[in-house]
């Protein structure tokens, strides 16, 4: 007699689970890796995390700080992190398998967060006005391996210079640049970031400054040469005393995700985040105002190819 109740008891919880199993939400659990507590990835990535759990229905979401770009790409690459904060060219070559990548990663790009434009700045004192009068001069171009010697190099290369004969290089962090600026141990200085920023902002306040613009022609050159770069216009005003808009080269700034993640889920993603950058309870202009540049102008513009939920997202919007 207890066998038969024991059996008919688990007949009905089978049954009523079996029935029960469609009406229960099934939960998804999703990470964004950003990078360091001290840049913009970090807050921002912790923004992005609050807004997808608090607007997607039935969805988690954690933000990690990770060390940002290429951790991220393999990261999300392996499917170990669902979206990561990358820059853009580090998310070029990830796709591409090349240096400092060992194998070909499955990226695609939600969305490009803003661009981080080259800026080479100079006093009026100097005399510069075109990259061509960098010639003999002292530049500092940061620190050896970072992302703004990189990309400054690639710019003086293809401007026609040779490095150790035409320049008098120096590889100083931005805050020793901003002082060896300021007391005139360097004529020029390139720094890598969004616009504007309070680097630039600190030498305007003490120095008649002067932006110096990349040629329409030079831009085309180094873009053709290095596909992951942007060409990016800082609008003036942006600084003060600069009264004129200056054309540069960039990188760029990339949510990517695996190749494998649902349309569906990156469409809601995409439109959660860009349907609360400016209004809302959890706007992200609020948490940082780079958020300002999270425009769909500017996320379709990415080095690698976009999710196909976050391409129908944004066809949607800029019709």
């Amino acid at each position: 007699m207890k066998k038969a109740l024991y059996v008919v008891l688990v007949i009905c919880i089978t049954v009523g689970l079996v029935f029960a199993g469609p009406a229960v939400a099934k939960k998804v659990f999703m990470t964004i890796g950003t990078g360091s507590p001290g840049g913009c990835y970090y807050p921002l990535g912790g923004g992005m995390s609050v807004i997808i759990q608090k607007t997607i229905d039935g969805v988690r979401c954690a933000a990690e700080s990770t060390g940002a770009s290429v951790e991220n790409s393999r990261l999300v690459g392996i499917g170990d992190t669902d979206m990561g904060m990358v820059m853009g060219s580090v998310a070029y070559k990830a796709t591409k398998g090349l240096k400092p990548f060992d194998k070909k990663y499955p990226l695609v790009a939600l969305f490009q967060m803003y661009p981080a434009p080259e800026h080479i700045v100079t006093t009026k004192q100097s005399g510069i006005k075109t990259i061509a009068d960098l010639k003999g001069k002292k530049v500092s171009i940061d620190v050896p391996g970072s992302g703004c010697s990189t990309v400054a190099k690639a710019m003086l290369k293809a401007a026609g210079f040779d490095l150790k004969k035409d320049l008098k290089l120096a590889n100083l962090s931005q805050s020793e640049s901003v002082q060896a600026l300021k007391d005139g141990i360097v004529d020029a200085c390139f720094f890598n970031f969004a616009y504007p920023a309070s680097a630039v902002m600190d030498l305007a306040a003490t120095r008649d400054i002067v932006m110096v613009p990349v040629s329409k022609k030079l831009a085309d050159k180094i873009v053709k040469e290095n596909p992951y770069y942007l060409k990016v216009t800082i609008p003036k005003g942006s600084y003060d005393d600069v009264d004129y808009d200056v054309l540069c080269i960039g990188d760029s700034n990339v949510m990517v995700a695996n190749k494998n993640m649902p349309d569906d889920i990156a469409y809601k993603v995409v439109k959660a985040i860009y349907t609360n950058v400016n209004e809302g309870k959890y706007a992200l202009i609020n948490i940082h105002p780079i958020a300002a540049q999270l425009t769909p102008a500017n996320a379709v513009n990415s080095p690698i190819a976009l999710h196909p939920g976050a391409a129908k997202y944004f066809k949607e919007v800029m019709k």
